[in-house]
C-alpha cells in the first residue's frame, strides 16, 4: 500500500496502567493486527521492567514495532519516532494487516497522526544557559519566565518538567514566536491516516489500585537489579532515559537519597501523578472515544468492526 494513501489505523491511548497492553493483546485474537508501540521509554533497550514492556511471550503472540530501538544513551526524538512509526505502518499495510497504535505518550501519538509543527531546531548553547540559570537563580525561575513570555504554554506544562519548559523558552527565543501560537496555527492539519482513536480508562480508585499492583510487581520481578545492571554498564544517572519514573527513584534509593522503605510508595505516587497529567493531555483530544477496557470489550469490538466496514479497507477482518 502506498504510504501517501490515507490508510486505516486504530489507536489505543490512555493513562499508564489502565490496561492498554492487555486490551491490545485481546484484540489481536479477533483482528489481523500488528502493534506499534507509542511509548517514549519502550524504545530503549535493556529498560524492560520499569517501562512495562510487553513480555517476549506477548510479543510472540502478535508482532510489535518500535520496541528496543536505541540504547539508553542514544537520542530518540519525536521526529525519530514519527519517521520510524510511519515506515512500520506502511509495512503493516503492505502485509494487509491493521496497525494498532498502543501507548500513553500523547505527544508521540499526536505528532504521528497529525504532523509536527515547524519549530526552531535545538540550540544546545541556549539550553545550557537556561539550565545554568535555573541552577543559579533557583528552582522555578524558568517556569516563571515561561509564564511571562508564553502563558498559554505554561498552563500545559508541569512546573517541574524542566525539559519541556526549556524547549518552550528555546522556541520563543530562537524563533521569536510562542510555542502555543505555533501549535494553534499549525492545528496539526497533516493527517495521513483514517484513524479510530479509543481511550482506555478506569475510575481513579481502580487506576490507583492497578498502579500500586504494577509497581509492586516491578520491584518483585527485578526492577532494582535492572537499574543496577544499567549503572554497572556505565550509563549515567543523568541520562534522560534514567530520569524517568521508576528508574530515578531506584537510583536515588541506591545512592542513599531515598529510604528503601519509601521506594514502592514513591514510585506509585509519581506514577499516579503522571497518569493525571496524561489525562489532562488527552482531554484536549476531542476525537477520542473513551471506554472502560474491563467492562466494555464488546463495545470496543463493535467500534472496530464498524470502523472496518466504513473504511472498506479489507484490513482487520475477524479471524475468530
Amino acid at each position: 500500500m502506498d504510504s501517501t494513501v490515507k490508510g486505516p489505523v486504530i489507536a489505543l491511548c490512555g493513562p499508564t496502567a489502565a490496561g492498554k497492553t492487555g486490551l491490545a493483546l485481546e484484540l489481536s485474537r479477533h483482528f489481523e493486527v500488528e502493534i506499534v508501540s507509542v511509548d517514549s521509554r519502550q524504545v530503549y533497550r535493556r529498560m524492560d521492567i520499569g517501562t512495562a514492556k510487553p513480555t517476549l511471550q506477548e510479543r510472540a503472540q502478535v508482532a510489535h514495532h518500535l520496541i528496543d530501538v536505541v540504547d539508553p544513551d542514544e537520542d530518540f526524538t519525536v521526529s525519530d519516532f514519527v519517521s520510524q512509526a510511519r515506515r512500520a505502518i506502511a509495512d503493516i499495510h503492505r502485509r494487509g494487516r491493521l496497525p494498532l497504535l498502543v501507548g500513553g505518550t500523547g505527544l508521540y501519538l499526536r505528532a504521528l497522526l497529525s504532523g509536527l509543527i515547524d519549530a526552531p531546531p535545538a540550540d544546545q548553547a541556549l539550553r545550557a544557559q537556561l539550565h545554568q540559570r535555573e541552577k543559579g537563580e533557583g528552582p522555578g525561575t524558568l517556569y516563571r519566565e515561561l509564564q511571562q513570555v508564553d502563558p498559554a504554554q505554561a498552563k500545559l506544562i508541569h512546573p517541574h518538567n524542566l525539559v519541556r519548559i526549556v524547549r518552550a523558552l528555546e522556541v520563543f527565543y530562537c524563533g521569536g514566536e510562542q510555542l502555543s501560537a505555533l501549535q494553534q496555527n499549525h492545528r496539526f492539519a497533516d493527517q495521513p491516516y483514517q484513524v479510530l482513536t479509543i481511550g482506555v480508562h478506569c475510575d481513579r480508585d481502580s487506576l490507583a489500585t492497578r498502579i500500586a499492583a504494577r509497581t509492586a510487581a516491578m520491584l518483585r520481578t527485578g526492577l532494582v537489579a535492572e537499574v543496577e545492571g544499567l549503572l554497572a554498564s556505565g550509563y549515567s544517572r543523568q541520562l534522560k532515559a534514567l530520569r524517568t519514573i521508576g528508574y530515578r527513584e531506584v537510583i536515588a534509593c541506591l545512592a542513599g537519597e531515598l529510604p528503601a522503605t519509601a521506594l514502592e510508595e514513591t514510585i506509585s505516587r509519581e506514577t499516579r501523578r503522571y497518569a493525571k497529567r496524561q489525562m489532562t493531555w488527552y482531554r484536549r483530544e476531542k476525537s477520542i472515544i473513551w471506554v472502560d477496557s474491563l467492562q466494555e470489550f464488546d463495545t470496543i469490538l463493535a467500534l472496530i468492526e464498524n470502523y472496518n466496514e466504513n473504511t472498506r479497507s479489507g484490513y482487520g477482518q475477524d479471524t475468530v
